[in-house]
């Protein structure tokens, strides 16, 4: 490279470095000429898409942005994370800043109607310390419902007690609703940490409200109207998500005594007790009978006792 050239090239590189000083000089006085006309610029969050009303608010929702301090409307929400879970009170146009006056926390002013998965419904059963687990429910838990049914009258009332539901989410406690976010911050002892307080954690509902497919919200609302006090719930694991079949239990059961049914006197020995097979007892129902075949006669036997 010969002596002009490294000169013009010297020359453009210090034609281009006075440039960008030249252009950083004057976007430092535009900044300083703003900020002297509209004050200093404040971070804000905004809208990056329209939100709906009652709509939750995602990360997707949002963006923040640089404004003049002029141009930040009175409460304006400059943290995006605290307007995360939110739900907007009113329609919110994209690029508009978001307000305080315009969230809602999720509870009883939002409703619960995006809390119900779909293809099932809500339902509220009361509770009581005996039937509700002491009330140490929370929105979120699991529970079985267990009900104790009476049937028939006089000598042949009988009472079963069945698990009716199992698995059944609670999506709130009295008005605290599931994912509901806590509303009250306090600092430590020290003054230094924050400390997130929990308002859900009340004891004072007098009812839960679970969700269940339509079939099984039609046979709880059943026993509700019948029987609502004999209704109990039963606390499971978060992580037990497990179905099986429970047989009904009886007072049998519990006395450890044989199922006895009415049968003819003509199978087996009259007036003594037969255990029927295993499979049989455990489901509660007399062995079928088969059909004979052709004319029968049908004498008049002596009751006798068959046991389930």
């Amino acid at each position: 490279m010969g002596g002009n050239e490294t000169r013009t090239l010297w020359i453009s590189i210090g034609v281009a470095m006075f440039a960008i000083f030249m252009l950083y000089s004057w976007s430092e006085t535009q900044k300083t000429e703003l900020a002297k006309k509209y004050g200093t610029t404040k971070r804000v969050v905004i809208a990056a898409a329209d939100i709906a009303e009652m709509e939750t608010i995602d990360e997707s929702k949002l963006e923040v942005i640089d404004q003049p301090q002029d141009f930040i409307q009175p409460e304006a929400v400059t943290d995006a994370e605290g307007a995360v879970g939110q739900v907007a009170a009113v329609p919110i146009k994209k690029g508009e800043q978001l307000l305080q006056t315009k969230l809602l926390l999720p509870g009883p002013d939002t409703g619960l109607s995006m809390e119900v998965s779909p293809g099932k419904r809500a339902v509220t059963i009361p509770v009581d310390d005996m039937r509700g687990v002491s009330k140490l429910l929370r929105p979120g838990d699991r529970i079985d419902i267990v009900a104790a049914i009476d049937y028939g009258k006089g000598g042949d009332q009988r009472r079963e007690v069945r698990t009716i539901l199992q698995d059944v989410v609670i999506l709130a406690t009295g008005l605290n609703v599931m994912n509901k976010i806590p509303r009250r911050f306090e600092l430590d002892a020290n003054g230094k940490t924050i400390n997130r307080i929990n308002l859900s954690a009340s004891s004072t509902f007098t009812n839960i409200t679970v969700e269940g497919k339509p079939e099984e919200i039609q046979q709880l609302v059943y026993i509700l109207s019948t029987a609502p006090g004999s209704i109990f719930t039963t606390l499971r694991h978060p992580n037990d998500r497990l179905q099986a079949p429970i047989r009904t239990t009886i007072v049998e059961d519990i006395l450890q005594k044989p199922v006895l049914v009415r049968t003819p006197a003509g199978e087996g020995a009259a007036g003594m007790a037969q255990p029927l097979p295993n499979s049989a007892a455990a489901n509660r129902q007399p062995m079928p009978m088969q059909q004979p075949k052709g004319p029968i006669s049908l004498p008049q036997p002596k009751a006798g006792f068959k046991a389930l």
